[in-house]
């Protein structure tokens, strides 16, 4: 997998999950950052020139800095409830596509302390360049589980205790009249078609996010941001 731009690097590294650097000849602090790390990581750093770090990074914003990183190790479900610290708090993707808005739930994801993402095998972007990007380095601490079927993970999360809500808009009940301190998963659908019909129905509860100006809906990445906070707000309230 490869990933670029200086954030994703500089996280990866942190990670450890680089294998291969390849950085601009130019002179930067942070690009100097990113080698002392590497250095002492023993990981292999090649300088070179704009025009072979654009072919590496599909001219991409690479900011001088395109790297190798291994994959992820493979999760499930019941990896990312097991390693939750407390009640789980999770985001299912059902077929959210767009690189950009992955890289942004991601970020979110991990500024929120959630204990991880539950997406498709298919239909899901590469969590690699425009994804890694867009997510400041958030997509080499996030743990993501990939599975076969929305739906069937949702069973599997029941079973599991964790309680599902998707995010509708024409739901009737609020997002902040659910219960968040329970162990819990945010269902997120593609922007436009929104969820499924079948991962609807499997939801414990839908819930909208109430809309005051014109347009219908929210970029599906700050949906996220306003539900997981809710959650984090309710969890570190004092209970009644």
């Amino acid at each position: 997998m490869r990933i670029y731009g200086i954030n994703p690097v500089l996280e990866a590294l942190r990670a450890g999950r680089v294998t291969a650097i390849r950085i601009s000849t130019r002179a930067d602090d942070r690009l100097t950052e990113i080698v002392g790390l590497a250095t002492a990581q023993g990981i292999p750093v090649r300088r070179t020139n704009v025009d072979e770090l654009n072919r590496f990074s599909h001219r991409g914003s690479h900011q001088g800095v395109v790297a190798d990183v291994r994959d992820q190790t493979t999760l499930g479900v019941e990896d990312l409830i097991a390693g939750a610290s407390g009640a789980a708090l999770l985001v299912v993707l059902d077929q959210i596509e767009d690189p950009h808005n992955v890289g942004a739930i991601l970020r979110t994801v991990d500024a929120a302390g959630a204990d991880g993402i539950v997406r498709q095998s298919r239909h899901a972007a590469r969590l690699d360049g425009a994804a890694a990007k867009a997510s400041a380095g958030a997509v080499s601490h996030v743990r993501v589980a990939d599975v076969v079927n929305i739906a069937r993970a949702l069973d599997a999360l029941k079973g599991a205790g964790v309680w599902t809500v998707g995010l509708a808009g024409d739901a009737p009940k609020r997002y902040d009249e659910i219960d968040f301190t329970l162990p819990t998963a945010v269902v997120l659908g593609a922007e436009g078609s929104g969820l499924r019909r079948l991962v609807r129905e499997r939801c414990d509860w839908l819930a909208c996010i109430p809309m005051r100006g014109h347009v219908e809906s929210l970029n599906v990445s700050v949906a996220a941001g306003i539900v997981l906070f809710e959650a984090i707000r309710q969890r570190n309230s004092p209970r009644p």
